[in-house]
């Protein structure tokens, strides 16, 4: 049987070098590893999707209880977006987009977003650590477990792979990534605690991005970063689906 690949994911497997695409586009890297494979990705991601978005969507999700019968490998795209600048606490940005009326809730996300470089930079240089993030590393390893134990224990013994946190340029945090390492870490003992395989993005697409050939947002992908990660997760994917 051609293999189904669930893919919980954040804009990167969406978003390309202009604007989002529609989740089938076959340029997407989840369905550039899908077709590779001989099967096809469902994919479930949203805007700036951190790992706890994933869970959440795992357990909320209709579209993913449909297709937890026929899972044959589970692909954790998330945790990158953890890794960014969080100025204001993540619980009180989110409610942003809930402000009512519509006058003040445009006027606090303008102040916010020219507000958010400066002061990711300024944390940056004045707290241990680089400032808060969007989600700590060890929240962030908390529901990638959950969500990888979840599906294991509905499709028990199937392939799981998850990402390192890429790198960005985006103007939108200064170009601020002080929390990044500490993620890596923490997803790289998580994922040899639990047999999770890994995709290396700094290494597959840190070029392609701080070279400022993807998207000019200077944090999405241009189509050589979709093929490149596609092709990875496909080749990673292959002896484990034989198996």
């Amino acid at each position: 049987m051609p293999p189904t690949l669930l893919v919980l994911a954040d804009s990167l497997a969406f978003h390309g070098p202009e604007r989002g695409e529609p989740a089938d586009d076959p340029r997407l890297w989840p369905n550039i590893a899908a077709a590779a494979l001989g099967g096809r990705a469902e994919l479930v991601a949203g805007i700036g999707w951190t790992a706890r978005h994933a869970w959440h969507a795992l357990c909320h999700d209709p579209r993913v209880w449909a297709v937890m019968p026929r899972v044959d490998a589970l692909v954790l795209g998330v945790g990158g977006m953890d890794t960014l600048p969080s100025p204001l606490p993540t619980a009180l940005r989110e409610l942003i987009p809930a402000l009512r009326p519509d006058g003040l809730r445009r006027a606090v996300r303008t102040g916010y977003r020219r507000a958010q470089p400066v002061l990711s930079w300024g944390f940056a240089r004045a707290v241990p650590g680089g400032g808060p993030v969007a989600l700590p590393p060890h929240l962030t390893v908390r529901h990638l477990d959950l969500c990888r134990a979840a599906v294991v224990a509905i499709r028990p013994g199937i392939p799981v792979v998850a990402i390192l946190p890429p790198l960005h340029r985006a103007p939108e945090y200064a170009g601020v990534h002080a929390g990044r390492p500490a993620a890596e870490r923490a997803t790289r003992e998580w994922a040899g605690a639990h047999d999770v395989a890994l995709l290396d993005l700094p290494a597959l697409v840190g070029e392609h991005v701080l070279g400022g050939h993807g998207n000019p947002d200077g944090m999405h992908w241009g189509w050589p970063g979709h093929t490149a990660v596609g092709e990875a997760c496909a080749a990673v994917l292959r002896p484990l689906l034989r198996k």
